[in-house]
């Protein structure tokens, strides 16, 4: 039942043309397909985390492909930023950020050494909420590129990323993806999935390609 409901809500979400694309939907299905022991028995909780996981990974790429990534601030604190980067670096100076491998979160010795670097950051709101990270951080997010991680590897990663130069050939190679408005009538009510208001989104990806996006200033 359980990867029935994320089946359908991805798919309802990829006609409705919110998403991270064809790739990026691949992505989210094979993760989740894998892993559903992760998310417990609540329905709305699993189709909240499908839905908030492709969104917010649609929202960083655009971002990856509009602005220089070291203007990044992902927790939206340089000084949380600086933080997550220091503690990171100490607790894992030889993992490669280039090309991250899946033992390198999911071995029982990463899993063990992330819980206790994980453990610092449970005052960060959702901060082992599910993220989608690319393992290849030239690339994409896709279904061969695309890992299923928490929020506080995910920043931690991308932090590290974004300060060292890994992403910086993404906004050469890639644009970021502007989707059509849809057309609604000002009385009706917000569409919501999850209680998640979708038109968020695509206000987010205006500010994006207008330079006023709260994350880059």
């Amino acid at each position: 039942t359980k990867l029935i409901l994320l089946d359908s809500l991805l798919q309802e979400m990829a006609l409705a043309n919110h998403g991270v694309g064809a790739e990026g939907l691949l992505a989210a299905q094979s993760a989740l397909s894998g892993s559903g022991d992760q998310y417990g028995n609540d329905s709305r909780v699993e189709q909240l985390w499908a839905m908030k996981a492709m969104d917010h990974a649609e929202v960083y790429f655009n971002l990856l492909c509009s602005v220089e990534p070291s203007r990044l601030k992902l927790t939206g604190s340089l000084e949380s930023d600086d933080a997550i980067y220091k503690h990171f670096k100490e607790a894992f100076p030889s993992l490669e950020l280039g090309k991250i491998a899946e033992n390198d979160l999911k071995s029982e010795e990463s899993k063990k050494a992330w819980r206790e670097f994980s453990e610092s950051y449970k005052t960060l709101e959702d901060y082992s909420f599910g993220s989608l990270l690319r393992l290849d951080a030239s690339k994409d997010y896709s279904e061969e590129n695309t890992i299923i991680a928490i929020k506080i590897q995910f920043l931690a990663i991308e932090i590290a990323r974004n300060r060292e130069g890994f992403n910086d050939k993404i906004r050469g190679n890639f644009k970021p993806t502007v989707r059509k408005p849809k057309q609604t009538s000002s009385a009706q009510s917000p569409v919501t999935r999850g209680g998640v208001n979708v038109s968020e989104i695509e206000h987010e990806l205006q500010q994006i390609i207008g330079g006023q996006h709260p994350i880059l200033k």
